[in-house]
């Protein structure tokens, strides 16, 4: 049996298990984590981030970020030990360091997801003009690349290690709402999934089809874990994409998946857990999973 086919086997059976959960209260827009800490991002009136133990879950300290805008995503990098976080309003991308000390530089467009590739460069997705933009950890613009056409309301993306990258995009109008495997050069489609299984145009498969899938995780082996949000879910697809299970369902939330971040080294799933009513979010938490 192949390592791949084996790994396979393994990911459709071992299910998610909730094994912790942080304090409910702002609503949660960013989680990321990196040595010791969990890092989340809430929006309180105010920019506020709280650090917890990645092993008790219990809350350390709170750094206050010097700005108060749009918030849209947060990541890290181990390297240069700091925090990514992107501000919409603004049109900006925010450094972080540990001590709360930031630097802002602009980007000329709207920011959606962020992550951070093998490079330790942050790529920033861009939502008004479909496209990656990749920043050295001082600000600099190394390249930028074009999204596919059918890449509409791009949201999330991630670089692999053969330098392709998986690609979230659609909003709930779309006809096209989907997760993509793209070319190095973002211009050719390898792979796509809708969230449909195999037969999806069958009735009683309709509903796997993808409402919003938003945020994306991809672990050490390129399996990928999509949120989507209006779905109460989190699905876990194969390196080509292929639907292999949920690994989070509505039953284990109680409210709606809004971001999401993979420890691969201690196998946990940290999902954030928003609160949303009458066309807003009111207040959040984050679920962590043992994968």
């Amino acid at each position: 049996m192949s390592v791949l086919l084996l790994l396979f086997f393994v990911c459709v059976r071992t299910a998610g298990r909730v094994v912790d959960s942080l304090p409910e209260g702002g609503v949660v827009v960013g989680i990321t984590s990196f040595g010791e800490g969990i890092y989340v991002l809430r929006w309180k009136g105010r920019g506020e981030i709280e650090v917890y133990d990645v092993d008790t879950c219990q809350l350390q300290r709170c750094l206050a970020v010097p700005f108060s805008r749009c918030y849209t995503d947060m990541t890290s990098c181990g390297l240069y030990r700091c925090i990514y976080i992107s501000d919409a309003i603004a049109e900006s991308l925010h450094k972080v360091d540990l001590q709360g000390q930031a630097v802002t530089w602009a980007i000329g467009d709207e920011p959606g997801g962020l992550s951070v590739n093998r490079a330790h460069n942050v790529l920033v997705t861009c939502l008004r003009i479909p496209r990656i933009q990749e920043f050295g950890s001082n600000g600099d613009l190394m390249r930028e690349i074009m999204l596919v056409d059918t890449a509409i309301n791009p949201w999330h993306a991630i670089q692999l290690t053969s330098g392709e990258f998986v690609l979230s995009h659609g909003e709930a109008e779309d006809p096209i709402r989907r997760v993509c495997k793209l070319s190095s050069d973002g211009g050719h489609i390898i792979h796509s999934h809708d969230g449909a299984e195999e037969g999806g145009s069958r009735p009683d498969t309709a509903d796997r089809y993808y409402r919003i899938p938003r945020h994306l995780a991809v672990n050490s082996n390129e399996f990928v874990f999509v949120a989507d949000i209006p779905s109460r879910r989190v699905t876990l697809l194969s390196p080509s994409l292929r639907y292999l299970r949920d690994v989070v369902t509505l039953q284990q939330l109680k409210w709606f998946p809004y971001r999401m971040f993979l420890d691969v080294r201690r196998r946990r799933l940290y999902v954030t857990d928003n609160e949303f009513e009458n066309g807003r979010y009111k207040s959040g938490r984050v679920v962590v999973f043992s994968i």
